[in-house]
């Protein structure tokens, strides 16, 4: 069993940073001449798959999109998820589960058990009943060679006021915010001697968008994890950004970008998924 971290490792020094959402908005399906329904999304996404395969690592169905539309939505979402793994894609499941107890094991379950029908290679996961309520999440998605993104610093502004929070906590020698303490209270399964160093499998959701300085997390809170970050695209951040924004963690980024890629359209959604991969590899390369 290859563990999560080399896998999107392979995937991110294979094909750079960029990762393609897989987000069928009504609005796009409607661009795109499909219906709103479990059908259009099924279309949707299979036709995302393929022009992804080959030119991209990494691909992050947005569960939401296909929830709306109950059993019939989710089985589409099944077939998405398992062409995109048997097409080579690692795909990350953007599910943003979070809860406590049994509940939090279902999740689990459902997202990162080997055979389940909506099996990923990671989810996304919300902390903020408590980090350490994904404590038996995280251990569970890597005795199964899975990954797990937990939201620390994300990118939409009304997230700002909780995470920039600052923590008062009698074991901490200093304060800190609810950024860093999100980052520091997961990341602790990435510091394991499997791991030899590399790329854990638990990583951390950080927007293009944040000031890190600002929301206190600095380099070394974000170090052996693997990032997740939106922002890229449509919402302001641009390829070039990519070592201001990260520095030395710039090899660990997941780059997600959604509408500046769909709006393509289907036609020419290949060619815009290679040419928004190549910005990444040339600015990386400047």
């Amino acid at each position: 069993m290859i563990p999560f971290g080399t896998r999107l490792r392979t995937a991110l020094d294979s094909f750079g940073p960029l990762c393609v959402g897989i987000d069928p908005h009504e609005s796009l399906l409607q661009e795109w001449g499909m219906d709103a329904s479990a059908a259009g999304v099924r279309s949707f996404g299979l036709a995302v798959v393929e022009a992804a395969a080959g030119r991209v690592g990494v691909v992050k169905p947005q569960v939401a999109f296909f929830e709306r539309f109950g059993s019939r939505g989710f089985a589409a979402l099944e077939e998405v998820m398992a062409a995109a793994r048997e097409a080579g894609l690692v795909v990350i499941a953007d599910a943003k589960r979070g809860d406590i107890g049994t509940t939090m094991e279902g999740y689990a379950h459902a997202w990162l058990e080997p055979g389940s029908p909506l099996e990923a290679d990671a989810v996304t996961l919300s902390p903020y009943l408590g980090a350490d309520s994904l404590r038996a999440t995280l251990t569970t998605a890597v005795r199964h060679g899975k990954g797990a993104f937990v939201l620390a610093a994300t990118s939409n502004p009304e997230a700002y006021s909780v995470q920039s929070a600052r923590t008062i906590d009698v074991a901490a020698s200093d304060d800190e915010s609810v950024a860093e303490r999100v980052a520091r209270d997961v990341s602790w399964i990435n510091g394991s001697d499997a791991f030899e160093g590399g790329l854990g499998p638990i990583g951390l959701v950080v927007g293009a968008t944040v000031d890190r300085t600002v929301i206190g997390l600095p380099d070394d809170a974000l170090a052996g994890a693997p990032i997740l970050a939106p922002g890229f695209g449509a919402q302001g951040a641009e390829p070039g950004d990519l070592g201001k924004l990260f520095g030395a963690l710039s090899r660990n980024v997941v780059a997600s970008e959604s509408r500046s890629i769909l709006s393509a359209g289907p036609d020419a959604l290949a060619a815009r998924i290679e040419a928004r991969a190549a910005m990444y590899v040339r600015h990386s390369d400047a």
